[in-house]
């Protein structure tokens, strides 16, 4: 380093040091099924990180063989084609290099006028046509979809009590919003009302059906009994593919509802909302077009690394009006670098933002939408295939229809073994799937995210879980 800045003396040292760090990359994501999904990290290795501030430098390619000893070896396991724990994109090559070259311009999306914006917006409209939202619907990344979901509670919010809300809170209104969703709702909507101040307990989680969608004719009187009681209902969320399972509810007939009754339709695409890339699913889709906000991840079925967490927004001055602050910091100019007229910070909390666009235009522009498409295919084939496989074993049992991509399963008459197969699956290094709760009962579930999952994964996963449980079934007691 020179004395007043952080940059390299060496430039030629440095560059040959960072080609060895991207090889190292190359050789970590090639070799990706000779290494095992996950492995326990040694304590050895975490006490080595609670050493004290560096105060003093230290030379770079020994800070890269630390990484690759401590850290590179003893991942999460989501870029691993036996992973199948929980719903988690595997990543790419292309998304890697591009989240490089992200991180080597260092801009900020927060607003002003530069190139990158462009970039999001160009992924902003890729979205809106991939949906079928009008070409005036607004878009913005965030780091996921729990955060999205946030927003859309805060975009609904807005929408129901009007600009008020914002100077004076829920306490300048009288009005006890209620929204509603499935039971098997992802967990952050109930987060997402809690943070909006809202409270968890204006969430109606309301009863699903055998095809575990949400059952309408329950929404419906739960609705008229909440503005019976003299509440106001103001959001539905309807979930294209839940987190359990992978249902989708019907969203054509949500949007009815939502119509009827003048409540915002948001969904919860988390899961299964790229599935409109996919010929198979899209119909099964239809009705999200009527949405008026969807959260999604480029990071699951899209492939992009994490994060890349993502809101589509029907009334762009909706959106706009729920978050833009006039302070002086932020104000617009007719020219140069404070000129633009879309700045992101509009539009969200964040004022501080990565190019985290970048990544997702990389992979929409490099693979095409339609290769994507074939991925969210290739995955769910893959998940009925476990799914006879599973129906041809006695000692298995399937728990629940495979709506999408989510398989879950259970040891057959020995369900108290499924939390201790799944520990030994994670230990045994070979395939990762999680645990579920399907009827109150803890399950095997298996979620094929992944674009390098092969059947030959699905085979290894059913041959393991089999042997651990008859080896456990038959242990001795204690």
């Amino acid at each position: 380093m020179t004395q007043h800045s952080l940059d390299p003396e060496d430039w030629t040292g440095v560059r040959a040091q960072g080609h060895r760090m991207l090889d190292d990359m190359f050789d970590h994501l090639e070799s990706l099924r000779r290494q095992p999904v996950w492995r326990a990290p040694p304590q050895t290795l975490r006490e080595t990180f609670r050493e004290a501030l560096p105060q003093a430098p230290s030379d770079l390619a020994d800070v890269h063989q630390v990484f690759r000893d401590t850290v590179l070896p003893y991942s999460s396991g989501n870029a691993h084609p036996g992973f199948m724990g929980w719903v988690q994109g595997g990543g790419t090559v292309v998304g890697m290099l591009a989240e490089m070259l992200a991180a080597g311009m260092n801009s900020n999306l927060g607003g002003r006028d530069h190139m990158a914006l462009e970039v999001e917006q160009q992924v902003v409209g890729w979205a809106r046509e991939m949906f079928g939202l009008p070409a005036t619907a607004s878009g913005l990344f965030l780091t996921g979809a729990s955060q999205a979901n946030f927003l859309a509670v805060l975009i609904a919010r807005r929408r129901a009590l009007g600009p008020a809300v914002r100077a004076k809170g829920l306490a300048g209104d009288g009005m006890r919003l209620i929204a509603y969703a499935s039971a098997a709702v992802h967990g952050c909507l109930g987060r997402a009302m809690d943070m909006a101040g809202l409270g968890t307990g204006a969430l109606r989680l309301v009863a699903f059906d055998e095809a575990q969608q949400i059952d309408l004719s329950t929404l419906r009187a739960a609705i008229a009994a909440d503005r019976a009681a003299g509440f106001t209902p103001f959001l539905v969320v309807g979930s294209a593919g839940t987190v359990d399972v992978g249902a989708i509810d019907d969203l054509a007939g949500l949007a009815d509802i939502a119509a009827a009754e003048d409540l915002h339709f948001h969904v919860d695409g988390a899961l299964g909302g790229l599935g409109v890339l996919a010929p198979s699913i899209a119909p099964r889709l239809a009705g999200i077009e009527r949405a008026d906000s969807i959260a999604l991840d480029w990071h699951k079925w899209g492939q992009a690394p994490y994060d890349a967490g993502f809101l589509l927004v029907r009334d762009a001055e909706l959106h706009r009006a729920t978050f833009a602050a006039d302070a002086s910091y932020l104000q617009r100019a007719e020219r140069g670098l404070a000129a633009g007229d879309w700045w992101p910070c509009d539009y969200g909390p964040d004022l501080s933002r990565g190019f985290r666009a970048l990544k997702t235009w990389f992979t929409l522009k490099t693979y095409g939408a339609a290769a994507l498409g074939g991925v969210i295919e290739r995955t769910c084939e893959l998940a009925r295939a476990l799914a006879q496989r599973i129906e041809a074993e006695p000692d298995l049992q399937l728990v629940a229809p495979v709506a999408l991509n989510v398989v879950c399963f259970r040891f057959r008459d020995a369900a108290e073994l499924n939390p201790e197969i799944v520990m030994r699956l994670h230990e045994g290094g070979v395939v990762a799937p999680s645990l579920a709760r399907v009827g109150g009962h803890a399950v095997i579930r298996a979620a094929i995210v992944n674009h390098r999952t092969e059947q030959r994964d699905i085979e290894a996963l059913v041959e393991a879980t089999l042997e651990i449980g008859r080896k456990c079934r038959h242990r001795p007691a204690a």
